[in-house]
Formats: structure tokens, C-alpha cells, sequence
């Protein structure tokens, strides 16, 4: 499981959209990049689809993700 509370790119506020990992500043889930990801898009087009979201955001995600699974 990844410790989010780490990455400086998400947040977490109770009651907002139910409680899920958000990136700053936006209602938009951390879990929608990679459901994304998985269904075959591309970051710029996950960027385009989710304009709020930052490129420097979704590098920080992946780059927390990515350390998350080499200390695994």
C-alpha cells in the first residue's frame, strides 16, 4: 500500500469526493491517472482530459509511485 500522506502532489479531505487521494487543488482522484494509464492513455492525454491537474503533479505521483515500489 502507498503512503500518499508523503506526496507533496495529493491530498486527502474528509468528505470530498468521498475521502480519496486528490491532487492539490483539484476533485480529481489520484486513481483516475492510473485507471487512465492502464486503459492505454497517455499522461499528455490524461492531461488534456483533466486540465486542472499539473504535468509537474503527475510526475510527482508516478515518481512517488515508482520509489514506493523499489523499497517494496
Amino acid at each position: 500500500m502507498l503512503d500518499w500522506s508523503q506526496c507533496s502532489a495529493v491530498e486527502r479531505i474528509p468528505g470530498k469526493v468521498g475521502g480519496a487521494w486528490l491532487f492539490v487543488g483539484t476533485r480529481v482522484p489520484v486513481t483516475a491517472l492510473f485507471e487512465n494509464i492502464e486503459g492505454g492513455a497517455t499522461v499528455a492525454e490524461f492531461l488534456d482530459w483533466f486540465p486542472g491537474v499539473g504535468h509537474d503533479q503527475v510526475d510527482a505521483v508516478l515518481d512517488h509511485a515508482r520509489a514506493s515500489l523499489a523499497e517494496a
